[in-house]
């Protein structure tokens, strides 16, 4: 038998030491491939809204119930928003939460894909001696208690800024009477900015843009 040359032996050596450095190395799993994030399915999310949201809110979501507000042409990240609120319970509403409680994130953003996609059906303001006072807040807020102008944000004829600012053009003014209401009074958490503004507002003031912006167009 032959004695093994000195290059044989050195070729012996790397892989031993190449072995020892990394002796994982031929196990390790190829690296996986980006995951891509699910697509918005707006068919699926109006499959879900009729299961889950319609009785109440209409199926175009147009709601017909003054109490209950309407959720077309609403910004999608708004919706999905209140949503993940109402399931989590930092925006209380116990008929909301039960329903939101049936909901993933994806049924979250395909039922908003579906609101954000239906034609909101413009309302009206229904109180005359109001609706002057409700307009002047609306468009230049209430400067001697430092209430800023609802348009500021909300834009001056209702539709919002997406991604940050819900749309109210339309919405039933017995909602967001409501709302400014629960906003004011602590009932309602889910925005530090609007709390701070409710709370320098009395009823009628808060009656009065609320007619005043459900004619908004």
């Amino acid at each position: 038998m032959k004695s093994p040359t000195m290059k044989s032996i050195a070729s012996l050596l790397l892989a031993a030491a190449a072995a020892f450095a990394f002796p994982a190395a031929a196990q390790q799993p190829a690296a996986s491939a980006p995951v891509t994030a699910a697509k918005v399915d707006a068919a699926a999310g109006e499959a879900k809204y009729a299961a889950v949201c319609a009785a109440c809110h209409a199926a175009d979501g147009n709601s017909g119930t003054p109490a209950n507000p309407k959720l077309a042409q609403q910004h999608p990240e708004y919706i999905v928003k209140q949503l993940q609120e109402f399931k989590a319970g930092k925006r209380a509403s116990p008929i909301m939460q039960g329903f939101a409680a049936q909901l993933t994130e994806a049924d979250m953003k395909n039922i908003a894909a579906f609101l954000g996609a239906k034609k909101n059906k413009p309302g009206f303001a229904k109180d005359k001696e109001l609706v002057a006072l409700g307009e002047r807040i609306y468009r230049g807020g209430i400067m001697d208690r430092q209430v800023a102008a609802c348009a500021g944000c909300h834009s001056p004829n209702g539709a919002g800024i997406p991604a940050q600012f819900p749309r109210l053009g339309g919405q039933h003014a017995d909602y967001t009477d409501a709302q400014l209401k629960a906003f004011r009074d602590g009932a309602r958490k889910n925005s530090l900015q609007m709390t701070q503004i409710a709370a320098k507002m009395n009823d009628r003031e808060i009656k009065a843009v609320a007619d005043y912006i459900a004619g908004l167009r």
